[in-house]
């Protein structure tokens, strides 16, 4: 009797097939954050029957048993390049290993790795046809995050950087089916043109409708949109941004703006699906999931099987985002996969939280208060609330949410010299405290090379004697000041009403505070 039972057993779980080994691989995630090395996304599509072709991550490995490079940096200060990868197999990137390689300097991300084996690695984007290139490389230090507990650093891209593979393996090219997913900063975004991830041409042009097949995340209505006012999660198929059957609007695309957002886009023959969700807890929605667009030229697929992050398919590059992690996949993947990989990424733990308050260690929260006296003893260095200007204004206990808000800052590594610091506004992400014209702005990284330099802030003792002073990094002989209630960089003496000497030594130092935020 116990020899037939064990064979009915085995053909029920033979029967039962992927649903077991994906339950299987739900319970391993839903154990907590300290479970997360032990499976990865990719071990989850492996499972489904549809494998990664292309895996990439600059936090932590997709594979539970991989331990090669996750991405590769470049040093401004002599052009070496160094290999990051995870602390552990499986595990998270070695965000360390970056800081100490590039301490008083800048760097860059030069090399997205392929963990899946195939050679599909994202180097810098070469011109396109629709703009010029090479495109810009991603500040390796412009987009921090924590996961599982452990400090990161994502891709951000500014208006003109990009990633391709225009030479891939294993990507599917015509009507063959494939799936994709990405984590996106869900509150870093523009209405230009185009911020994919995903399949393109392999020549950098545009060679019509249907030949890509791309997640893109933004607000662009140009091309097609979802309900609301966006960002949208959308489906780029080339000559158009698709969230439904229809080339325009698809009123079952929701708006989102989680901090961390899972996208989702599957395609393959007269058939394609867009979902998405936190990528920090709770599941996915389908925003659509039906035939292929009514317009010419989807249906049947051309897809081309180049890889693309940050830009469109002929190198358009005016959009803006962050990428944290990606892969694409052989073969049309189930929901219930899908489903299974979200509970991976919401274990993994992605948080943007704080390490501390009130130093200038990067990842602390800070308000700046002012010292000069009589007048601004109870003044902070915040930013106006009904524009971009920076300012300082009186905060205590009783100004309002937002007031406190507005006076609380990010601290984070140097843009342009890690060993210095640059202030993120703790209310608007993605945002920093730049000069332009010497005057102190909040500005989200436009792609000029200017804007790390004018974002970055060397701290030295307070020339007053009191507090600490901050050094413009490309103006050296000017520092963060306020004149007039309003924030410049200023020298000691000179043309401008704001290098004023009187009360100059005051103005430029400040107490590094609790957060009001």
């Amino acid at each position: 009797m116990i020899k037939p039972l064990m064979q009915r057993l085995r053909r029920a779980f033979l029967a039962a097939g992927t649903t077991t080994v994906l339950a299987a691989g739900l319970l391993t995630a839903a154990a907590g954050t300290s479970q997360a090395a032990t499976q990865g996304p990719c071990d989850i599509y492996l499972a489904g029957g549809t494998p990664c072709v292309a895996a990439h991550s600059t936090t932590r490995a997709l594979y539970g048993a991989y331990n090669g490079p996750l991405y590769q940096i470049r040093r401004a200060s002599d052009s070496a390049t160094r290999d990051i990868g995870p602390l552990s197999t499986g595990g998270y990137a070695d965000a360390a290993a970056q800081d100490s390689f590039c301490a008083g300097t800048s760097c860059v991300i030069t090399v997205l790795y392929d963990q899946s084996g195939k050679g599909n690695h994202l180097t810098q984007a070469p011109a396109g046809g629709a703009a010029g290139g090479p495109d810009n490389l991603a500040n390796a230090f412009e987009a921090p995050v924590t996961v599982g507990g452990h400090k990161a650093y994502g891709v951000y891209v500014a208006p003109g950087t990009g990633y391709r593979n225009n030479h891939t393996n294993g990507i599917a090219t015509g009507d063959q089916p494939e799936g994709m997913y990405a984590i996106f900063d869900g509150t870093h975004f523009n209405d230009g043109c185009c911020f994919d991830y995903g399949n393109a041409e392999t020549n950098s042009l545009d060679t019509g409708n249907g030949h890509m097949e791309a997640l893109y995340f933004g607000n662009n209505k140009a091309w097609g949109s979802g309900s609301g006012n966006g960002p949208w999660v959308m489906a780029d198929l080339e000559n158009g941004l698709f969230s439904g059957v229809n080339r325009g609007f698809n009123a079952n695309d929701p708006s989102v703006d989680n901090r961390f957002l899972t996208a989702m886009l599957k395609g393959g023959p007269n058939q394609w699906a867009l979902r998405g969700g936190d990528a920090q807890s709770g599941g996915l929605s389908t925003f659509y999931s039906g035939a292929r667009p009514n317009a010419t030229g989807y249906n049947p697929m051309h897809k081309e099987g180049a890889i693309i992050l940050g830009i469109g398919g002929d190198n358009s590059k005016w959009a803006q985002g962050t990428f944290y992690e990606g892969v694409m996949t052989q073969g049309y993947p189930s929901d219930a996969t899908e489903n299974a990989v979200q509970a991976n990424i919401t274990a993994a733990g992605y948080t943007s939280g704080s390490t501390g308050t009130g130093t200038l260690t990067p990842g602390s929260r800070i308000s700046l208060r002012a010292t000069t006296a009589p007048c601004c003893t109870s003044h902070y260095l915040r930013h106006d609330d009904a524009d971009t200007k920076v300012v300082i204004s009186g905060t205590d206990s009783s100004s309002s949410a937002t007031a406190k808000a507005d006076a609380t800052w990010i601290v984070r590594a140097g843009l342009a010299n890690s060993s210095c610091v640059s202030f993120e506004s703790a209310d608007r992400p993605g945002q920093f405290l730049r000069h332009y014209n010497y005057e102190l702005y909040l500005d989200v990284d436009n792609g000029a090379g200017a804007f790390a330099q004018d974002a970055t802030f060397c701290p030295t003792a307070g020339n007053s004697g009191t507090g600490t002073s901050f050094q413009s990094v490309n103006f050296p002989t000017k520092y963060l000041r306020h004149y007039n209630y309003t924030a410049y960089i200023a020298s000691n003496g000179g043309t401008n009403s704001w290098d004023s000497s009187a009360s100059w030594a005051a103005d430029t130092s400040w107490l590094v505070a609790q957060p009001w935020g």
